[in-house]
């Protein structure tokens, strides 16, 4: 009986499929169906390929470059809370310069290296797009149009940018930086894990805290003008968020502006309230 049992595990194991990982494959086998579009059946893509229209304006090639552009999980670990990533972030080449990139994906998922905002005239919805499902290599060529430009390459599929998978490629002195690319410039939207319920809770604390300090400091002056002073430095406290808040993102002349309508409106209510209180000492 276990001589049996033997037999059928042995038999069972020889008979199994053995899963491997995908080997790397190296596209170059590619189907052109016009238009710079060119794809194969195992996973590779490429939109918007030139290899020698000259874009408006240029009249020759200045330059022709190749550079090899590497996509994966592993390029994300210098990128704190980063999933995935390029091995470079930043590119610059001169106007008019023949590029070919040549893209390789680490990861055993799809990748992509696009950008967008090319003259539509020559890619077509202006925009050059690299695909391949990784393992695997592709290459494909680009000339640049004329101009300081700065373009976004990332890549388009769902969430891989948002999750680090981008960078800038800047054409001449380029046109500024993006925000948020990885370790070149800051993330417009930091990840937070305040509790904001608890915020105004907070806010309240230290104005209550800093009133009951200033009651303190002129607790010995028996005066009028001691408690005017913490009530107005009170209603000072309460009101400074406020206003913060509104002088956020206004120019120094639209806060003088706006400072000078409120003191308006104040003069305009204490005058009313000073015809109002003769009016009643008139009556009596």
């Amino acid at each position: 009986m276990l001589k049996k049992l033997s037999i059928a595990i042995v038999s069972l194991a020889l008979s199994a499929p053995v899963f491997a990982e995908k080997e790397f494959e190296n596209h170059t086998n590619m189907m052109d169906h016009g238009d710079g579009h060119l794809m194969d059946m195992t996973g590779g893509m490429i939109m918007g390929q030139n290899t020698d229209i000259l874009p408006g304006g240029c009249d020759s090639i200045a330059a022709t470059k190749e550079i090899t552009v590497h996509a994966g999980h592993k390029y994300a670990k210098k990128f704190p809370g980063r999933m995935y990533a390029f091995d470079v972030q930043e590119y610059q080449f001169e106007p008019c310069t023949k590029l070919t990139i040549n893209f390789v994906n680490d990861d055993s998922v799809r990748h992509q290296w696009m950008m967008h905002g090319l003259p539509k005239y020559l890619y077509p919805k202006g925009m050059f797009h690299m695909e391949v499902t990784g393992p695997g290599k592709i290459s494909g060529t680009l000339i640049f149009p004329p101009g300081d430009k700065t373009y976004l390459v990332h890549c388009d599929i769902a969430q891989h940018m948002e999750k680090g998978m981008k960078g800038q490629l800047k054409i001449g002195k380029g046109s500024g930086d993006l925000p948020s690319i990885p370790g070149v410039t800051p993330y417009v939207i930091q990840d937070d894990y305040w509790d904001t319920e608890k915020e105004p809770n907070d806010i309240s604390d230290v104005i209550i805290e800093e009133v009951t300090e200033l009651k303190e400091t002129v607790s010995s002056n028996d005066s009028f003008f001691s408690g005017l002073t913490i009530i107005g430095l009170a209603i000072g406290l309460l009101v400074a968020p406020l206003l913060a808040r509104k002088f956020k993102d206004m120019s120094a002349g639209e806060i003088i502006s706006y400072l000078f309508e409120l003191a308006q409106s104040a003069i305009s209510m204490a005058i009313k309230l000073i015809k109002w209180l003769m009016s009643l000492v008139i009556k009596k």
